[in-house]
């Protein structure tokens, strides 16, 4: 799925780019503009570890948004990204849910880059990816690293999907908050971004039919062997 996603956004410009799983405090919370007292850095949402290789606090990394700071303080814009890899939260498992599961984000930073970019963008990547007609909507969201923040739903159109003309939440997006700029040392008076992410292992129950999400970790080769 990965590959796949990489091709599909590789046709409209953007490149792959990975980083460290296991990734300290300040990428993976400072520089995202996530405040001391988020409950996101709370125990019960992130995994600490103690690494005697790094001074600072360090982290199994909770979104792949650490690639995407990285990728800023390294490149100068124009910037076209996408992030996919394991992320990891401390959280109980069940049919939807997981302790480690797979994200893919993506950043668009350039000079005039607005939301109808970021909308124009994940409508192409869901049509493509689910071989339909879709329609996208933005609502209004928080996240300390976008600004403004939308809550992306998608609705797909044509097809036979049981999921056909339902709204369905798909993604957390945003433009890319000023001080998450100035933190890769971007001028926010020249250039605006976008950024988004989204779980791959949702887009797979939604492509596959797969009831059960645990059923993609189980390493069962009944399961595997069918895709």
């Amino acid at each position: 799925m990965i590959s796949e996603i990489n091709s599909i956004f590789s046709e409209i410009g953007f490149m792959f780019a990975e980083g460290p799983e296991a990734e300290t405090e300040v990428y993976n919370f400072d520089k995202l503009n996530v405040p001391k007292d988020h409950p996101a850095r709370d125990m019960q949402d992130t995994f600490w570890f103690r690494n005697d290789d790094v001074p600072e606090p360090t982290v199994l990394r909770t979104q792949t948004s650490n690639v995407q700071i990285r990728h800023m303080e390294n490149h100068k814009p124009p910037i076209r990204i996408i992030a996919p890899g394991k992320v990891f939260r401390n959280e109980t498992t069940d049919a939807t849910h997981e302790a480690q599961f797979h994200q893919c984000e993506g950043l668009m930073v350039d000079k005039g880059v607005h939301l109808g970019h970021l909308k124009g963008t994940l409508e192409y990547f869901f049509e493509r990816f689910l071989d339909g007609d879709v329609e996208v909507r933005l609502r209004p969201g928080f996240f300390p690293f976008v600004e403004p923040g939308v809550e992306v739903d998608m609705k797909i159109l044509s097809g036979d999907s049981k999921l056909k003309g339902k709204w369905i939440e798909m993604s957390g997006a945003g433009m890319v908050h000023p001080n998450v700029l100035k933190n890769c040392g971007i001028d926010p008076e020249v250039y605006s971004g976008f950024a988004f992410g989204m779980g791959i292992d949702r887009l797979a129950v939604m492509k596959y039919g797969i009831n059960d999400v645990r059923d993609l970790y189980t390493g069962d080769l009944r399961f595997v062997n069918q895709f």
